[in-house]
């Protein structure tokens, strides 16, 4: 018989996994078991930028995760790098912001929280097509390229002991007195020690078909379309990365650039659209005029865990002793998973929190 192990995380993707490894790290036995493939939906599709588009214009909440994940990335990049041999291709090539009218704000918001800064000078602008307005570069920001963060993830993971169960979907839970004594999925039934969903868009809907808002309402995450588009650009055409109003230019390490992206209401829907297309590529065309020599090799699409203010929720349910959540990230996944998986073993084994956990209650209004 199998033993059941101390934390079962239900979802794949970047925060499940960061907080699995976080957990196994403590020394905790973990199971991860994931209704599609391991890391395929959001966690996938996103742009990868480590840090909140425009931060001073975001809740205090998100800028200390996103500050704490700054401080964890960069060896977590390298261990997972030595551990897995796949490079997650973390890569601090800085972040040009084109226009700040709230110049004063985001300089007092760097201030405050230690990050490098400097008033953009010409040099950035020699490749695009632009009129900045108060331009901020931002040197010290770095990317990590998502799908490999995920499989260098993915492969530490099972190194660690791990058990990663894909195409595995959540279909009933047993509870007994104030906790989760099993779940039933389509692989089966196994019994539960401690609890975790992470389901990212899909988290609020599994409370509600699972009962387990009976006591309390369902967070509330709804989906959020992103669409993205890559370029097969080379390294010299663009060296850093380039947000300009709501959209953004990230340049991969082999010269790819991904222009993004949407945002949309559109339910569990993931398909593209043309309108879409044509609208981010018109934006990448005209601001890096560089791009028109090279083909548009993809387009997709992925649905963000949406919030009020894109506060995750991080928290034991209070009306059940060994069911924790962690998800509804927004746009932020990568940016405040080191943090945010941090924050919820902090809870679980009862170690000093780093982060205040006030803010990301369950019990809160987001």
């Amino acid at each position: 018989m199998t033993q059941t192990p101390d934390i079962t995380i239900i979802g794949g993707g970047i925060i499940g996994l960061l907080t699995a490894r976080e957990l196994a790290l403590a020394g905790a036995s973990v199971t991860v078991i994931e209704k599609n493939q391991v890391g395929q939906e959001s966690s996938w599709a996103g742009g990868g930028i480590l840090l909140p588009l425009y931060p001073w214009r975001q809740p205090e909440a998100i800028g200390n995760l996103a500050l704490q994940s700054l401080k964890l990335y960069p060896s977590l990049a390298e261990h997972l790098k030595n551990e897995s041999s796949i490079d997650p291709e973390w890569n601090p090539c800085g972040l040009l912001i084109t226009k700040n009218p709230d110049f004063q704000q985001a300089v007092d918001w760097c201030k405050r929280y230690g990050l490098v800064y400097q008033a953009a000078d010409a040099d950035g602008f020699k490749r695009l097509n632009t009129q900045p307005d108060h331009p901020l570069w931002l040197p010290g920001i770095a990317q990590a390229r998502n799908p490999r963060l995920i499989k260098s993830l993915q492969q530490a993971l099972i190194k660690q002991g791990v058990r990663l169960l894909e195409h595995c979907e959540l279909t009933g839970v047993k509870l007994a007195e104030q906790r989760v004594d099993a779940i039933s999925t389509t692989r089966g039934a196994f019994s539960i020690n401690q609890l975790i969903v992470s389901a990212g868009a899909w988290t609020g809907q599994l409370f509600r078909q699972l009962m387990l808002d009976s006591v309390l309402q369902a967070p509330k995450i709804a989906p959020v379309k992103g669409q993205m588009l890559l370029f097969d650009a080379t390294p010299e055409v663009l060296p850093y990365m380039v947000l300009e109003n709501d959209h953004y230019l990230i340049p991969r390490l082999d010269g790819k650039i991904l222009a993004g992206s949407s945002v949309e209401f559109d339910d569990f829907n993931k398909t593209t659209s043309l309108e879409v297309k044509e609208r981010i590529s018109a934006f990448a065309l005209n601001l890096l005029p560089a791009l028109r020599d090279f083909p548009l090799i993809g387009h997709w699409a992925g649905l963000r865990p949406g919030t009020h203010q894109g506060i995750p929720y991080i928290d034991r349910h209070p009306a059940f002793d060994n069911l924790y959540i962690n998800a509804g990230h927004f746009r932020n996944g990568l940016v405040l998973g080191p943090a945010s998986a941090q924050l919820l073993a902090d809870l679980i084994l009862n170690r000093p929190a780093l982060v205040s956990p006030e803010p990301y209650r369950l019990t809160s209004m987001h």
